[in-house]
């Protein structure tokens, strides 16, 4: 840690909670009634980079916290630090004790539902992979040895470490260079059941100043390791979107690692619907000045499921920038999601850039949302550098303005919080995705149980 905390600068506007106002067009809403709405949540919304709320204090007034705050199971180390971020690498599953529950990077992983993950256990299924692949790109699978296994990430977990040397290989999707590829190459995985361990490994190599959209997509049932590198040239642009929408007994844990070149761009966005236990792990690196990294994402976790994102950014080269977007929404007894945020900024990486934001939405009792955002500095000279982490619960005062303008109550909850996810979606640029993500959350909101937010708002 530098002695001399990062320089204020100016905090970022708060986000928009129904993203844009004419997201609230529907049969019967006028415009003034809409814009209304989103006057009237936006001005109860905390500065984000004020938000910082410490283990069990109440949570901040907002459209998402209802009047009296909400008691908020969360972890907040601080915005300049706190433990001390710096990873383990290795390619060896040995070098990585078999955690007891109690270290802090496994302590909200349920490890007793891995079903023995932790171990390694040889392969004994395989997931099926459909591969649609536009013109000019090339897909091949490569053997153990191939130089691009490991190129742009070492496995910082143990079972990622497994993963990769039980893979067997890896499927390779190659961006030549200068090729703007218009077209989203979509890898389907698909598994059959949930006996037996599947490994796999993705590597996807986009040379300098290509550009593409790759989907992975994720159903059926599965137990589930996998790692996806990408490998993004200098001058490169990549979006990846990773759906997961398996069955509800899979099992899936991954990393997804992505290098960053120099003055390339990355974009991620991470739908998690489906699963008993989903663990993923996003990680940013940057091999040159110049990189820019937005991480987007949307979890809906249901009763009994447990599902957790660990984002790592490491900003160790100059003049870099990184946006974190995280928002979820959870209901039913025991659902339970985990999001950490750690960014890292080294002593050299000056004119850093970066912010990380993640908001829950507790739909009804018996959920809890961890959030726990870190932040370790190493240089004072950065252009900025903050988080902020919001759960809470919805809001019937939000609800009862949509009522009182004549705006039924099942219309207004799915309103308010299509509008919580509006920002997350509108970062799919595949339309088919957007829209399956849009129906997603729609049956997931069909079965929301808010009887009592309704009769407190009549």
């Amino acid at each position: 840690m530098a002695d001399q905390p990062a320089q204020a600068t100016p905090t970022p506007p708060a986000p928009e909670v129904l993203g844009r106002t004419e997201g609230l067009a529907r049969p019967g809403i006028d415009t003034e009634t809409a814009q209304g709405v989103a006057e009237a949540l936006s001005a109860q919304i905390p500065q984000a980079g004020q938000v910082s709320v410490a283990p069990g204090e109440p949570a901040p007034p907002g459209p998402f916290m209802g009047g009296r705050g909400a008691s908020v199971p969360q972890v907040n180390r601080g915005a300049l630090g706190g433990e001390h971020l710096a990873r383990r690498y290795s390619r060896d599953p040995a070098d990585f004790p078999k955690p007891a529950g109690r270290e802090e990077e496994w302590r909200f992983t349920p490890l007793k539902r891995l079903r023995g993950l932790l171990d390694g256990p040889e392969a004994g299924a395989k997931l099926s992979i459909e591969v649609d692949a536009p013109e000019g790109v090339t897909v091949e699978r490569v053997g153990a040895g191939d130089p691009r296994i490991g190129s742009a990430f070492t496995p910082s977990e143990r079972i990622s470490a497994f993963a990769l040397v039980r893979s067997d290989g890896a499927t390779v999707v190659s961006i030549p260079k200068e090729t703007e590829v218009t077209a989203p190459v979509i890898l389907r995985l698909h598994g059959e059941g949930h006996e037996g361990v599947a490994y796999g490994h993705l590597v996807v190599d986009v040379a300098p100043f290509a550009t593409a959209t790759v989907v992975l997509d994720h159903t059926g049932s599965a137990t589930f390791a996998g790692n996806a590198e990408f490998a993004i040239g200098d001058g490169a642009s990549l979006t990846v979107i990773s759906l997961q929408d398996w069955d509800n007994d899979a099992v899936h844990v991954a990393t997804h690692a992505a290098k960053v070149g120099r003055d390339a761009r990355f974009r991620s966005v991470i739908v998690t619907l489906g699963g008993d236990v989903v663990r993923l792990s996003p990680t940013v690196h940057y091999a040159g000045s110049g990189g820019d990294a937005e991480l987007f994402g949307l979890f809906f976790t249901d009763a009994g499921q447990h599902q957790e994102h660990r984002v790592y950014v490491d900003h160790e080269q100059r003049s870099c920038r990184s946006r974190v977007t995280f928002k979820g929404a959870l209901q039913g007894a025991k659902a339970h999601s985990v999001w950490i945020g750690d960014v890292m900024i080294g002593k050299d990486a000056t004119g850093t850039d970066t912010y990380e934001l993640n908001r829950n939405l507790l739909l009804d009792d018996g959920a809890r949302a961890d959030s726990v955002p870190n932040l370790e500095i190493e240089t004072g000279e950065v252009i900025g550098a903050g988080h902020a982490s919001a759960t809470g619960r919805f809001d019937d005062e939000a609800l009862f303005y949509l009522m009182a303008r004549g705006i039924p109550a099942d219309e207004a909850r799915r309103l308010v919080v299509r509008g919580f996810f509006a920002e997350i979606v509108d970062a799919i640029d595949v339309p088919a995705i957007r829209e399956r993500v849009d129906a997603a959350v729609e049956q997931e909101l069909a079965a929301t149980r808010l009887g009592s937010g309704a009769e407190a708002a009549k």
